[in-house]
């Protein structure tokens, strides 16, 4: 049977659940247990097309992270449901090691890494930018393959490692207002901008850099270097 990579964190079930009941919480423990049971659990093989391209599952190197790919829902900025619901996090071999440090050291503070988007299709990146032609919030596509595309840059945030809680970071994943920037202050509490330092602080010690523009977005080495378009799928 194919490993859930779609962890439903705290917010979904409030917002499922309208308030908290003994329900909710024992959904939430279910979500946990759940975490827990499956975080030592070997991924599956990627596919022949992912294993060709370089890409490995991000859970074969981060097994404690939680897998929350906003594209594989309706929840994200285009309200369309871009990836299968099996998609999976893949990510360039070249930031594996990356990766796993940043979630060591985030793992030593009680806090994991929460996976929004990884590798994306060149097809995925077409739609986003039809739906939102501009360049200051969404990549414009080209002739190659560079960032998402590559598998060499990934969206992130932090959570709880016990509860799972998402931390408070001031905005929500594409939030297209200048909140979002990397460095904001102006509608960012200082509490918010700590815990953006602490996100950056991990992923810097992994060799990955904070795009400007997205608190959220960190890119890994060569991201920037334009390579041949990959046709992997996210499954």
């Amino acid at each position: 049977m194919p490993r859930p990579n779609v962890h439903l964190l705290h917010t979904d079930l409030v917002t499922a659940c309208g308030k908290w009941t003994f329900a909710c919480l024992g959904a939430v423990l279910m979500v946990v247990l759940t975490h827990v049971a499956t975080a030592s659990a070997d991924p599956p093989p990627v596919s022949p097309q992912a294993q060709a391209a370089g890409l490995v599952d991000v859970l074969s190197v981060v097994p404690n992270a939680f897998i929350r790919l906003r594209y594989a829902t309706t929840d994200n900025f285009t309200g369309q449901q871009l990836y299968p619901a099996d998609a999976r996090c893949l990510v360039h071999h070249d930031l594996a090691q990356g990766l796993a440090a940043a979630a060591e050291v985030l793992r030593k503070r009680g806090e994991v890494l929460v996976f929004w988007d990884c590798y994306r299709p060149h097809d995925v990146q077409v739609r986003m930018f039809e739906a939102v032609p501009n360049p200051n919030w969404v990549a414009r596509p080209t002739d190659y393959a560079r960032s998402h595309e590559s598998g060499r840059s990934v969206d992130v945030t932090l959570a709880d490692g016990h509860y799972g809680w998402l931390t408070d970071m001031g905005t929500d994943f594409d939030d297209f207002s200048p909140r979002s920037l990397a460095h904001a202050t102006e509608g960012v509490s200082a509490a918010q901008q700590a815990n953006r330092e602490r996100l950056r602080t991990a992923m810097s010690a992994g060799g990955l850099t904070v795009y400007s523009g997205e608190w959220w977005h960190f890119d890994g080495p060569g991201a920037d270097v334009p390579r041949p378009i990959l046709d992997v799928p996210v499954n």
